[in-house]
C-alpha cells in the first residue's frame, strides 16, 4: 500500500538527526514537527521562530502561534522569536541543515517547481526561493502522481523552478528517490509497492 501523508511526514522525521536546525514547508512536512520524537532537533519557521513543537491539542491552542502556513503551532522552553529579516538572515546565511518541502514538480536534475501555477492566483512566493538556496540539503514530500494518474517526477519541470539542481532526496506515497547523476535512483519502497511500479508512474529516468 501506498503511504498517506502522516506515513510520508513520518518517514520525512528519519531524515533528521541530532543537533540539526530544520525548516518545515506548507502541507505535507508540516506533519514532520509530529515524529520528531526525542531527537534533538530544533525547527525554525520563517515568519520568525526557532524552535517549533508539535502541533497543539484542541485545548491547548494559541491563535498567537503559528507557522509559515497559518497553523497553529506550540513552543517549547527553549523557543527564541525574531523579525522575519533575522529569520531569512539564518536561512540565506547557512544556518539550516535542512528543509523539508513540498512540490508540484521536480525533474531528475533536482530542478524543483512548488510556487506557482501560471494562471492561477499567486499571494506570494514564500521563503522557497531562500531555503533551497541557502540550506545544505532539500528534502521533498510529495505525491508521486496528480490527480490525473500523470508522474509529478519528470525528465523536465513545466513549471516556473523554485530552483535549479537544489533537490537532493524525495519522499512520495511510493517511495524514497535520490537525485544522482542521470537521473534518481530508487532508495526505499513503500511497503507492498515494487520498484517496477514506482518506474511506471515516473516521468523521469530511473538510473
Amino acid at each position: 500500500m501506498p503511504w498517506d501523508r502522516n506515513q510520508m511526514a513520518e518517514r520525512a522525521a528519519q531524515e533528521l538527526e541530532d543537533g540539526m536546525y530544520v525548516n518545515l514547508g506548507i502541507g505535507i512536512p508540516t506533519l514532520v514537527a509530529n515524529y520528531v520524537g526525542d531527537k534533538d532537533i530544533t525547527l525554525q519557521s520563517e515568519n520568525g521562530m526557532l524552535g517549533m513543537g508539535p502541533f497543539p491539542t484542541d485545548d491547548a491552542v494559541d491563535p498567537d502561534l503559528i507557522n509559515a502556513g497559518k497553523q497553529t503551532i506550540t513552543e517549547l522552553p527553549r523557543t527564541s522569536y525574531f523579525d522575519s529579516a533575522t529569520s531569512f538572515g539564518m536561512i540565506r546565511g547557512g544556518k539550516i541543515a535542512c528543509a523539508i518541502l513540498g512540490a508540484m514538480e521536480v525533474a531528475q536534475n533536482g530542478d524543483l517547481a512548488n510556487w506557482m501555477i501560471p494562471g492561477k492566483l499567486v499571494k506570494g512566493m514564500g521563503g522557497a526561493m531562500d531555503l533551497v538556496a541557502g540550506v545544505k540539503r532539500v528534502v521533498v514530500v510529495m505525491d508521486h502522481t496528480n490527480k490525473a494518474g500523470e508522474s509529478k517526477l519528470l525528465r523536465e519541470c513545466t513549471l516556473p523552478l523554485t530552483g535549479a539542481g537544489v533537490v537532493d532526496r524525495i519522499i512520495t506515497n511510493l517511495g524514497v528517490l535520490d537525485v544522482v547523476e542521470g537521473g534518481l535512483r530508487i532508495v526505499e519502497t513503500a511497503d507492498g509497492v515494487t520498484e517496477d511500479e514506482i518506474r511506471a508512474a515516473t516521468e523521469a529516468h530511473i538510473v
